[in-house]
């Protein structure tokens, strides 16, 4: 989200309004942004359908969406949406118990090198991630692509550790220059050690168990 704001000259971290009359359009124009990527503002929403922040707030809460983790996903989920987390998660825990994600020392260190040549991927399902060229091309890579089920933000270790640890250091802050967020940002991930990344993959199968706890709902 920041980047594609701060490439644009857009320093600020709140969203702002946009004046002028506001212009019609469909919610399901609206959608079909959200289906692109769940995690644009309403600044950028609001510039793509050429209409205030506010309207577009609107019309998301018409639609009884909210922010979760900076993604925009149903106050309520659907009965096949949360179908979909429950099986999605049912199946990584299993695939846990017969691979895991790293071998492991005795003293709990992990040992990459029995599995250095392996790549597992974990992305969201926005629809450029899961266009078919982006498919085959990962395909030709042989990496193994991890499921993610829709409206997932609580899975995703980008949103729930990452980005949420990162908007901490990001609070009260103002950039004047695309460079100057761009040196802040690359610093900040420099200074986290390797474990702090680690440490957001490894809780995952502790939040697959409290999807399926809570039959695919969200947890608490």
């Amino acid at each position: 989200i920041w980047f594609r704001r701060f490439k644009s000259n857009d320093f600020e971290l709140e969203d702002k309004e946009r004046s002028g009359a506001p212009k019609k359009f469909q919610d399901k124009e609206l959608e079909q942004l959200l289906d692109e990527d769940p995690s644009q503002t309403l600044s950028e929403l609001g510039k793509i359908l050429q209409v205030d922040e506010s309207t577009v707030s609107k019309r998301l809460k018409g639609l009884g969406m909210i922010q979760k983790q900076g993604h925009w996903v149903p106050y309520e989920l659907k009965p096949r949406d949360v179908e979909r987390r429950f099986g999605t998660c049912e199946l990584l825990l299993q695939r846990q118990k017969r691979k895991g994600f790293l071998a492991m020392h005795p003293e709990k260190r992990p040992l990459y090198a029995q599995r250095h040549d392996k790549v597992i991927l974990l992305h969201d399902n926005a629809r450029p991630h899961v266009a078919k060229p982006v498919k085959t091309y990962l395909d030709t890579l042989k990496w193994e692509v991890l499921p993610h089920p829709l409206y997932s933000p609580d899975i995703a270790p980008s949103d729930f550790h990452l980005f949420r640890s990162m908007a901490h250091g990001l609070a009260d802050r103002r950039f004047h220059s695309y460079e100057e967020a761009q040196k802040w940002i690359d610093s900040w991930i420099a200074s986290k050690d390797m474990s702090f990344f680690r440490r957001g993959i490894h809780v995952l199968p502790e939040r697959w168990e409290k999807v399926v706890s809570s039959d695919g709902q969200y947890f608490k």
